[in-house]
């Protein structure tokens, strides 16, 4: 079954947004566990807008499951992951501005730059995922990094989604088979939710883990934490 990680980010815009604990994001990531999450993802900006270096460092004891830390991998961050050591690092070339992630790397432009990260992240018994678009030549240039998996960018799946399912997947059906040839594990986020991600996974059976946290975290707002996770977790299983 592929395992579904729960981006906490939005808990923690809200919290910043008030000041002070509430809500409490290291409380959300344990009970986002017990409710059934089979990993934890964060994603620290420099501005620590949302997530902070610090809760970080305070979720990695609490987390049971799986945590995945996601950033751009500067010097404070690869301070952070080292330190922190996750059971996975996404890498992702967000500049330090971005409001969100908005593309893949281009793999072969940063080939030199990514293969140093990777090495470094695996000294520290790190596994590694880099943020990836479908073109097939960059899918092969993930691969010649080093890396342990790619995640492939669902934006525009997500987008085309609504008018025609089969167009929006068949690229990444494409890069999810060239990748699994690659010998590379797969993961996948942006954008996924409770419409379109059975479809994603029927298409894409060897999916390892998928990342979501806005749509769900928007979800729980209506249905509550607790469901809206086995909402999901229905989605990815094999039926």
């Amino acid at each position: 079954m592929t395992r579904l990680s729960v981006n906490i980010n939005k808990i923690a815009t809200l919290r910043n947004a008030r000041g002070g604990n509430v809500p409490d994001v290291q409380k959300a990531a344990v009970d986002c566990e017990q409710f059934g999450a089979q990993g934890i993802t964060v994603h620290p900006r420099p501005d620590e807008r949302h997530i902070r270096y610090e809760d970080v460092r305070l979720l990695k004891p609490l987390v049971t499951t799986e945590f995945n830390i996601e950033g751009y991998p500067s010097e404070s961050f690869m301070e952070l992951v080292n330190g922190v050591g996750p059971h996975q690092v996404t890498l992702v070339p967000d500049p330090p501005g971005a409001l969100t992630s908005s593309a893949g790397w281009d793999t072969l432009k940063n080939h030199d730059f990514l293969a140093e990260v990777i090495t470094e992240l695996k000294k520290h018994g790190i596994r590694t995922s880099i943020f990836v678009g479908t073109d097939l030549n960059l899918i092969e240039g993930a691969a010649k990094t080093g890396t342990d998996r790619v995640e492939l960018y669902t934006e525009p799946y997500a987008s085309q989604f609504p008018q025609d399912p089969e167009k929006a997947v068949a690229p990444f059906v494409k890069a999810a088979e060239r990748a699994r040839e690659l010998g590379l594990e797969l993961n996948a986020g942006h954008d996924l939710d409770l419409h379109n991600l059975r479809w994603f996974k029927q298409r894409i059976p060897w999916l390892k883990e998928v990342s979501i946290g806005h749509a769900l975290i928007s979800d729980a707002l209506y249905y509550g934490l607790q469901n809206t996770i086995q909402m999901y977790l229905r989605q990815l299983r094999d039926e």
